[in-house]
């Protein structure tokens, strides 16, 4: 019987639970189809810290082997050091890695050759449907001549290509304390910020796919508290905390306050648009705060709306040729790293912010986050379509009310804004909402609730 995958390929990328619900047999499939979908003669593979990865990651090598396709294999890494080997060596890539799910679970992120994303309408769709087929009928048989496996460390060549994109040279120095929440920035952190004027405080930088001391997402508050602490005791300018595969990074103050990604991103555009002469595109999807497109047009760029999503993020930056592009979720994306997303390049262009001037970072952020939002609320639900038409009842021809379904459905007035999307992997509806000042935040936010749970 064929395998039923339509519970772990999502809209851009392969995760569920092993072995329940995928198993080596199948990472072996993926990488067969990979190989042909791709029609690469050679790919490069990496993994994470998870205990299954090692052993799902060479299966996809031997799937992708069988099918006459070259390996370069670069063993532990994070999902942007993947990219920028896929970028460098200008191969498809496959990265094993569940991001900050919990420890039974495992994925794929693929991407064509320059970091170029699969999603289901560039490739995956095509590699889900071959994996159903042939582990139905049994994989076709090997190429007349099999696939290399050759091993290659890229940590070095990684480290030494984000620092040329980031001026760190007269920084001062500054304390810095990393919770990488034993996953894979524990790997990458140190070889980045090697030889810059940066105490490095580290937080749980042994490599545990078991994550014992918390979660690997840093979007969860309560997965910054032990941060925030050790920010405060240490006396430190900053913290940074990166999620599971360490391609997302979370900025706190000096304070131990969470600094929001909006404010991260529309930082970042505005160093990235000086870099380009005060010209350029910047991508930010539709939950970003509305700080982000006043500070692009305040220093030169162009604001370019998107939904959220990863592949999404990408295919807009290749077709306007954007320079820059960030997401609520701490996802930031860099044209000089092929369109692909990389916390730690933006934890870089934080630090050069800090440190080229005197100031706090509290002090520093304050000119990008301007207004008050609700962070990401999530709400289970029965029916997804059902609590979204009621939502749409309510506030349809409001005065002064307008509506938009590129993402679920957005509700904008003069004075704030709410999100509501569903989730595409779990009974979930969330909620975004944003206002000039908390107590209308507070009041929006709570009649959306108030439908979404009623």
């Amino acid at each position: 019987m064929a395998a039923d995958l339509s519970q772990i390929v999502k809209a851009y990328d392969v995760r569920g639970v092993v072995p329940d619900q995928w198993d080596e047999s199948l990472a072996e499939l993926f990488g067969a189809a990979f190989a042909q979908v791709t029609g690469a003669a050679a790919i490069v593979v990496g993994h994470d810290m998870r205990p299954s990865s090692p052993g799902l990651s060479r299966a996809f090598a031997r799937g992708a082997t069988a099918r006459g396709v070259d390996v370069t294999e670069i063993g532990l890494c994070s999902t942007d050091q993947l990219y920028y080997a896929s970028g460098a060596l200008d191969l498809p890539g496959a990265m094993f890695t569940a991001s900050h799910n919990p420890a039974q679970y495992n994925g794929i992120k693929m991407c064509r050759a320059g970091a170029a994303p699969v999603g289901q309408d560039t490739g995956l769709a095509e590699i889900r449907a071959l994996v159903e087929k042939w582990s139905d009928e049994g994989a076709p048989g090997p190429a007349a001549a099999p696939g290399t496996v050759t091993r290659r460390d890229t940590l070095e060549d990684y480290a030494a290509h984000l620092r040329s994109l980031v001026d760190l040279t007269s920084i001062r120095p500054l304390k810095v304390v990393v919770d990488a929440g034993n996953g894979m920035g524990g790997h990458t952190v140190p070889t980045v910020l090697a030889g810059l004027p940066v105490e490095l405080v580290p937080m749980y930088f042994e490599l545990d796919g078991t994550f014992p001391n918390h979660e690997a997402n840093p979007l969860d508050p309560k997965n910054l508290v032990d941060l925030q602490e050790r920010v405060r005791e240490e006396g430190a300018d900053l913290g940074l905390a990166f999620d599971g595969d360490a391609d997302r990074c979370f900025v706190v103050d000096g304070r131990g306050e969470p600094v929001s990604p909006s404010a991260i991103t529309a930082l970042v555009a505005s160093r990235e648009l000086a870099r380009n002469g005060g010209r350029g595109t910047v991508i930010h999807n539709l939950i970003t705060s509305w700080s982000v497109p006043e500070v692009v047009r305040e220093n030169g760029g162009t604001p370019v709306r998107t939904r959220v999503g990863h592949s999404f993020i990408k295919a807009e930056m290749a077709t306007t040729g954007a320079i820059f592009g960030g997401e609520h979720s701490a996802h930031y994306y860099f044209k000089d790293f092929w369109n692909a997303d990389t916390g730690m390049l933006a934890a870089l262009h934080v630090l050069a912010a800090l440190g080229g001037q005197d100031g706090p970072l509290s002090g520093l952020v304050d000119r990008y986050d301007r207004y008050v939002g609700s962070g990401e609320i999530n709400s289970t639900v029965d029916d997804q379509a059902d609590r979204l038409a009621a939502i749409r009842a309510a506030y349809e021809g409001r005065e002064g009310v307008v509506l938009d379904e590129l993402d679920g459905l957005t509700v904008t007035n003069s004075d704030w804004w709410f999100n509501v999307r569903p989730s595409n992997t779990e009974p979930l509806l969330r909620l975004n909402a944003e206002a000039r000042d908390e107590p209308t935040m507070n009041k929006i936010r709570d009649e959306a609730l108030a439908i979404i749970r009623a």
